[in-house]
This record gives C-alpha cells, sequence and structure tokens, in this order.
C-alpha cells in the first residue's frame, strides 16, 4: 500500500480564500500592488467555480480607520497619523465587481471590525483580518471546520506578504493548501520556492476549474 499524501489537495472539500482583492491595492490604486489587476480575469474564473461547484468561498479584506491603532506595523504610523488607504467606508475598501459579480456587496464594516463574518451567499463570506495571515485573529478556521473543508485554496493580492503569511498557517493547522499561481500578483521564484517546501501545491486557475467540475 502507497503511503498516504497529506499534502494532495481534496478538490471536494475546498474553500477558495481570496486575499485583499479591493480597490485600493489595483494597480493605480492608492496602495497599489503591480500586476493585481492582470490576475481579476483569473479569480473571477475561480469565483464562478467554486460557486458553480457548490463550495464555499472567503473574501478576506483590509480595513484601516484612519487614526487607528490595531494595524500592521510597517503600516501603523502611518495610520495613526490618519492614512487614508482601504478606509472603511470609502470606494477604495470595496470588494470588486469584475471578481464577485452580482454577489458583490458594500462591505459593513462594523460587523467586520466586529470580527464578525458578512455573509454575501449561503456559504460565501467577507471575513476582516487585522494583520498579514488570514488565520490570525479571525474566525476562518471554525468556518472551515463548519463547511468540513480540510484544503484551502489561495488567490488574491501580493503573495510576499499576506497570500503567503495564509499558507504557512495553514500549514500549521494540518489543512491542505494550494496555490493558484496565475491569480496572485507579487509571485516570485523564491516565493513559489518557500510554499512548495512546506507542502503547497503550486497550481493554476485552469487545473483548478477542471478539478472542480470534474467527477
Amino acid at each position: 500500500m502507497p503511503p498516504m499524501d497529506y499534502t494532495d489537495p481534496q478538490w471536494r472539500s475546498s474553500a477558495l480564500v481570496l486575499v485583499d482583492v479591493q480597490r485600493d491595492v489595483l494597480d493605480d490604486g492608492a496602495l497599489p500592488v503591480a500586476g493585481t489587476r492582470k490576475v481579476l480575469p483569473r479569480l473571477a474564473e475561480l469565483v464562478t467555480a467554486f460557486r458553480a461547484a457548490g463550495r464555499p468561498l472567503v473574501h478576506v479584506v483590509r480595513l484601516y480607520p484612519p487614526g487607528g491603532t490595531d494595524v500592521d506595523l510597517p503600516r501603523r504610523a502611518a495610520v495613526e497619523q490618519g492614512l487614508g488607504v482601504l478606509a472603511p467606508g470609502t470606494p477604495g475598501s470595496r470588494l470588486l465587481p469584475e471578481v464577485l459579480g452580482e454577489r458583490c456587496a458594500e462591505l459593513d464594516a462594523e460587523l467586520l471590525l466586529s470580527g464578525r463574518p458578512q455573509w454575501l451567499g449561503a456559504d460565501e463570506v467577507a471575513l476582516y483580518k487585522p494583520r498579514w495571515s488570514a488565520f490570525h485573529r479571525t474566525v476562518l478556521e471554525d468556518l472551515l471546520r463548519g463547511w468540513n473543508a480540510n484544503t484551502v485554496v489561495v488567490a488574491g493580492c501580493n503573495l510576499p506578504n499576506c497570500p503567503r503569511a495564509t499558507l504557512f498557517d495553514a500549514s500549521e493547522r494540518d489543512l491542505r493548501s494550494a496555490l493558484v499561481t496565475d491569480a496572485v500578483s507579487g509571485a516570485s521564484p523564491e516565493r513559489l520556492a518557500d510554499l512548495a517546501g512546506i507542502g503547497v501545491r503550486l497550481t493554476v486557475t485552469a487545473e483548478v476549474v477542471a478539478e472542480l467540475a470534474g467527477p
């Protein structure tokens, strides 16, 4: 009998986690991340495929209330002094209709900042994270367990920071994981090698769509 593969994604038990796909981080936004706009069509494909397969989706977002102090250290001083990026209630903090389609909604900042999910559909939520990882001080793990999801499929904005931290934290929770490399901005050979080294499956949108649509 071959040994058990504990890292191979189980697509029929997977959840899609989209990280920081908000207007301010687009290439021409107030906090631009190069290449984010380019991956939007792939992100939309993933959203459509997960919905069609009846698998859950989590849209993880950042919110920086100007003057606030509960902020990652590199941006804390600027936000304390009133930096107006990803500010609750502003156009720059919004989710993108070109990715979410008909389920795109205004973010309920009060609800999200309290740590509760905002439900966008039966198995689809927006969730605020206060730091890099989508697991840090959030209910993401509880949601995944409630959905019986043992595989996390990650895509979105700026791989070296939030997607990478999320994938490392998924591994620490014994969750299988995959990174959709053509649906994330900021990818580099070095960061991809880091993730492959901890058992993250490096995949592409077409493979994920085909796996979800398969028997």
